[in-house]
C-alpha cells in the first residue's frame, strides 16, 4: 500500500504540478495557536507539513526558525508535546504527511526505541535529522525505516558524488535539496544552480526531490517546483509569526492569533496558486 508521502507526490505528478512543504515550529507561539495553524495550512494548499521539534541550539537554522524554537521552548513545548501535537493533526487529518525536523539529541535524550514507537503511533510519516550523518544510520535510520517511518535526508550544494551515493543508500520518502550553503532563511538559489544539482541527484535516485532553504515568494516556489518535484517554505512564515508576538512579553490573545493564522493562510494560499499555476 502507498504511504501518504508517496500518494501526494503521484497526485501532484498525475495533475502536472509540484508539490508545497510548509515548515513550522510544533508549539510557538504556543500550543493552541500552533494546533490551529496547522489545520489552516492545511485548508491552504499545504500539501505536507514539516514540524519543527523545539531545540536550544538549532544549529543549521537562521535566527528565524532559532527564535521560534525558544519561544516554544519557552511555553512549554516539549519532544513528548510534539508528538501529541502530531496524533492530534493526524486525527483530524488522516491523509496529509507530517514529518517531524529536527536534531538529534532530543530524541536521544528521549530515547530511540521510545521515540520511533511514539511516533509511529502519533502518525508521523518521517524525520528529517539535520545533525545525524549516514555513518550513524544504525544509531535510528535503520529501526526507524524497519518500524514504518521514513527517513528522508538532506543533500547540498557541497555534497560531491561519493557523498552523494552514501547519503542516499538509505533514503526513503523523498530527498531534501538544500539549496544553499549555510543557514535557513538567509538566501536563495539561483535556477541554474538548482537544475544542475537536481539533475545530479535524479541520475542516482528515482525518490522524488523537494527544493528548500531560502524560498521565500510564491515566485521562488513556483521557479523551486518548475526545476524540482516540490518546495518547502519555512522561515517565511515563522517570519509572520514573530512580527505579530507581542514583544513586551504578554500572552498572545485571540485577536492576535487569528491575525496571525489569517495572515500565513494567506500567504500560503498564494504559494500553493503558484505552484500550481
Amino acid at each position: 500500500m502507498a504511504s501518504r508521502i508517496d500518494s501526494i507526490f503521484a497526485k501532484a505528478k498525475a495533475n502536472g504540478h509540484g508539490t508545497l512543504g510548509v515548515f513550522v515550529t510544533a508549539g510557538d507561539p504556543d500550543r493552541d495557536t500552533s494546533a490551529a495553524l496547522l489545520d489552516a495550512l492545511v485548508e491552504a494548499g499545504a500539501d505536507f507539513i514539516e514540524l519543527g521539534m523545539p531545540f536550544s541550539d538549532p544549529m543549521a537554522d537562521g535566527p528565524a526558525i532559532q527564535a521560534s524554537s525558544l519561544r516554544a521552548l519557552k511555553g512549554g513545548m516539549s519532544l513528548r508535546g510534539t508528538l501529541d501535537l502530531a496524533g492530534d493533526f493526524r486525527r483530524r487529518h488522516p491523509d496529509v504527511p507530517l514529518i517531524l525536523m529536527g536534531y538529534y539529541n532530543p530524541i536521544y535524550i528521549y530515547g530511540n526505541d521510545r521515540f520511533i514507537a511514539d511516533a509511529i503511533a502519533a502518525g508521523v510519516d518521517g524525520l528529517i535529522l539535520v545533525d545525524l550523518p549516514p555513518e550513524e544510520d544504525a544509531e535510528l535510520c535503520l529501526p526507524a525505516q524497519e518500524a514504518g517511518l521514513n527517513f528522508i535526508r538532506l543533500i547540498t550544494p557541497t555534497s560531491d558524488e561519493a557523498r552523494l551515493a552514501k547519503i542516499l543508500a538509505e533514503a526513503s520518502g523523498f530527498i531534501y535539496y538544500v539549496s544553499v550553503t549555510g543557514i535557513t532563511g538567509t538566501a536563495s538559489a539561483a535556477a541554474d544552480s538548482i537544475s544542475a544539482a537536481v539533475s545530479r541527484i535524479r541520475k542516482q535516485t528515482d525518490l522524488p526531490i523537494v527544493t528548500g532553504f531560502g524560498i521565500r515568494s510564491p515566485e521562488q516556489a513556483a521557479d523551486a517546483v518548475r526545476l524540482s518535484d516540490g518546495a518547502v517554505v519555512g522561515s517565511a512564515v515563522v517570519n509572520i509569526i514573530a512580527d505579530h508576538v507581542p514583544k513586551d512579553g504578554t500572552t498572545l490573545g485571540v485577536d492576535g492569533r487569528n491575525e496571525i493564522i489569517r495572515k500565513i493562510a494567506a500567504f500560503v494560499g498564494e504559494l500553493s496558486s503558484a505552484i500550481r499555476g
